[in-house]
């Protein structure tokens, strides 16, 4: 090796050993050859340590094939500059990395290897977040942050600014910064950039500056000259703080202190260490300590100690400059007691803006949270009172109703148990009726007799107004019967009495609520007033039960008489009917003839209308019957078609039977449902000679329609037109018949698990529709 080339290699070792950067060298194995001593001291690890061991001992296993991809780019010739990246340290720690990195060539110039300059990037990453959190700082601003250029143009505008001056951003930003400036002041423009343009700050300048709206606005400048890379200065930020209120600042301040001072609400200064420094009569008031008792003592004087760690976030979010608002927590009196308080909490800066402190309104929220919570249980309890007044409004069960109503009041009341007592007077007019009870068993009740018209009852059950006594055991109508004079022993234990009686419309004292509880004074005048309210919607409903009650027994009376009527019609009209065919065959044809066969069929139309009326007190009482069996439901429609072919031969009568139409149930049951049907379908449709009637087999059940082609049936009318009675007025007026078919044939389907419907619009006939199970193959 020639001189020169000595001295070269002494000066590449010069810089490898002095270089500030970490600079690696490795075979294309990533085996480390060379190792400077800034490398040792970026990651702790000396050059014996790491001569001969891998690069990938200074990462983790996520970051191999990040290192591998560098290499492979590297020996393509590509370059790798200011990559970034982590490493780990001996230490554990991740620092983020710019790396470098060159080939190391032989003396044929192939890749041999490569060095790596790692530079700790760590400050910069730090810089960038310092710059986003100045920007936040910036924007976040009471104060309005301005740049400007040297000429004036405005070229920045934060929310401060927007705030204080009324512009908008995007309204002001390329606008003189005279734009702000009333008439009188524009000579000052010219002395800050005189001294922006040598360097100088201007600091707490007072001056005038005009709003949007043109109003004037006492403000303090700072004004900062805004330089280059290279210390050039280009432009001028300025700091503008809206000091309207402090233009009378003795005035002012006297003014705050007196507010402070009379203050209902506690205004508490600290240190960052947390020792009280003011403390004013809203404090002394809150908390019971005196000034000279609170300052100089530790914050912690106030604070229940399983809340103490609040103060250390409360301190933590201080120092990081972040106003605490309406946090609501406990804190202690000095006689222990605990008061619910909301708490805004604000940093305290220094001339310099350095947080030195905090200052503290804690506001006294106890009786704010008392009413919230009271108001959460009037909110429930109107809850439960809509609840109980739509549940028992829509019960006509004297029992549901009653204990719904018991349980309710008992639960509202408070009480530890509550009952309803019937006002059922005996002979001698002295005992009342326990129905309900809650909160209690009822054996509580039954091993004592019934009350009596004793002085305490007896204006509950007389109507006379509601009773509501703290302690029971006190009042002078208390204990004035015999043989107990008192509470039986082993009686419930009641101290506290609420009675209300429970009035029906027409006056008429139905019985009453009663409640007890052990303790004195539990029933409060809501309580009163809440009881009074359901008591009454629990008359209006025992009202309506009772109503419902013997509606339901008129109801049974009229079926009973149906029943029986309709029995009591068939024997005459079946003598009747005898009678008539007899005569039939032995009279010979002419005028009488003529009269039998119309006796005959009105005859048979009344034997109809008294069947239809057997059948409905049948399915009324239950007793309906049905004999199933297994048939052919489309030989049937045959049939009924054929016969009704002879009867009414003005129709005619089309059956379309499709697939298998076995079905297990009553056969004349099912003839009844057809023969219906087709009979309102001819009755209906007189001027519509011809009915269809259609039989379809559709997997699980057999669908059959028939469909006539006469006036229709309106919407309205299809909803009640298989109930029972109903007929259409504008229709069936000059047409015989009680409404009962339909509801019938409704019965006879739904016994036969099937279901019926109707189809239809006016002046476009109707379609009966039924479907019943298919028999079921063995």
């Amino acid at each position: 090796m020639d001189l020169n080339s000595l001295r070269q290699l002494f000066t590449f070792k010069s810089i490898f050993e002095g270089l500030e950067d970490a600079v690696i060298c490795h075979d294309l194995d990533f085996t480390i050859t060379n190792w400077n001593p800034a490398a040792g001291r970026f990651f702790g690890y000396t050059k014996e340590d790491m001569i001969g061991k891998t690069l990938f001992s200074l990462m983790t296993e996520s970051y191999y094939p990040e290192q591998k991809e560098m290499m492979n780019n590297l020996l393509q010739r590509a370059t790798i500059n200011h990559f970034f990246t982590k490493r780990i340290t001996k230490d554990g720690h991740s620092i983020p990395v710019s790396i470098t990195l060159s080939p190391i060539s032989d003396e044929a110039g192939i890749i041999i290897g490569a060095s790596q300059i790692l530079r700790d990037i760590s400050e910069d990453i730090i810089a960038q977040e310092q710059k986003a959190i100045l920007a936040a700082i910036v924007e976040g601003s009471v104060d309005a942050i301005i740049s400007k250029t040297l000429e004036g143009m405005i070229t920045s505008w934060n929310k401060g600014a927007e705030t204080i001056f009324g512009y908008t951003a995007s309204e002001i930003v390329g606008k003189h910064i005279t734009t702000l400036m009333p008439p009188d002041k524009l000579h000052e423009e010219d002395y800050i950039i005189n001294n922006v343009r040598q360097g100088n700050k201007i600091e707490h300048f007072q001056t005038i500056r005009m709003a949007k709206d043109g109003t004037r606005i006492p403000i303090s400048l700072t004004v900062s000259p805004v330089l280059d890379k290279a210390g050039n200065i280009i432009g001028v930020s300025k700091i503008a703080r809206n000091i309207t209120a402090l233009k009378q600042a003795d005035i002012k301040q006297a003014t705050l202190a007196a507010i402070v001072e009379s203050s209902d609400d506690a205004i508490i200064s600290k240190t960052l260490e947390g020792i009280i420094t003011t403390w004013n009569k809203g404090a002394e008031n809150i908390f019971g300590y005196t000034e000279a008792e609170a300052l100089g003592q530790h914050i912690s004087l106030l604070i229940p100690k399983n809340r103490l760690q609040e103060e250390d976030r409360i301190i933590n979010s201080i120092k990081n400059g972040q106003k605490i608002d309406h946090f609501q927590t406990i804190r202690m009196r000095k006689d222990g007691t605990e008061l619910q308080i909301s708490l805004t909490v604000s940093p305290i800066l220094n001339g310099d803006g350095i947080i030195i402190g905090a200052s503290k309104v804690a506001r006294d929220i106890t009786a704010q949270r008392q009413a919230e919570q009271a108001l959460q249980h009037n909110t429930r309890q109107l809850l439960m009172l809509n609840s109980i007044g739509k549940s028992i409004s829509e019960q006509l069960d004297v029992e549901v109703i009653l204990q719904k109503v018991t349980d309710t009041t008992t639960q509202l009341t408070g009480a530890a148990f509550g009952a309803f007592f019937y006002n059922k007077v005996d002979e001698q007019g002295e005992a009342y009726m326990l129905y309900t009870l809650s909160g209690a068993p009822r054996e509580a009740f039954e091993k004592f007799g019934m009350p009596r018209n004793t002085a305490v009852f007896h204006t509950t059950f007389s109507g006379k107004g509601i009773v509501r006594v703290d302690d029971i055991t006190k009042d002078p109508r208390y204990g004035k019967m015999a043989p107990h004079y008192g509470m039986p022993k082993g009686h419930l234990p009641v101290v506290s009495y609420l009675a209300v009686p429970v009035v029906s419309l027409s006056g008429e004292v139905i019985g009453g609520l009663f409640f007890g509880h052990p303790s004195s004074g539990v029933f409060k005048q809501e309580h009163e007033d809440l009881v009074a309210n359901v008591a009454s919607q629990a008359a209006i409903a025992l009202d309506n039960s009772k109503l419902f009650e013997e509606v339901t027994a008129l109801s049974q009376k009229k079926d009973e008489f149906i029943a029986l009527a309709s029995h009591e019609l068939k024997t005459p009209l079946t003598s009747m009917s005898g009678f008539l065919q007899l005569m039939q065959k032995t009279t010979p044809e002419g005028l009488n003839s003529k009269f039998l066969d119309k006796a005959v069929r009105q005859l048979e139309k009344l034997n109809t209308l008294v069947n239809d009326l057997f059948d409905i007190s049948k399915v009324q009482a239950g007793k309906l019957q049905f004999y199933f069996e297994d048939f052919d439901l489309g030989l049937l429609i045959q049939e009924i078609c054929e016969t009704f072919e002879q009867s009414v031969p003005d129709h005619t009568f089309v059956y379309d039977l499709q697939g298998d139409l076995l079905m297990n149930g009553d056969k004349i049951r099912m003839e009844q449902v057809i023969t219906n049907l087709i009979g309102n379908a001819v009755k209906y449709a007189p001027q519509s000679p011809k009915i269809d009637i259609q039989a379809a087999n559709k997997g699980n059940e057999i669908v059959v329609s028939v469909i006539d082609y006469g006036a229709g049936i309106s919407k309205e009318n299809q909803s009640q037109i298989f109930t029972q009675f109903y007929r259409i007025r504008d229709r069936d007026k000059h047409i015989s018949g009680l409404g009962l078919g339909l509801y019938i044939t409704k019965e006879i389907i739904e016994r036969h698990s099937g279901r019926i419907w109707v189809d239809s619009e006016l002046s476009k006939g109707a379609s009966f529709i039924f479907a019943v199970p298919c028999r079921q193959q063995s």
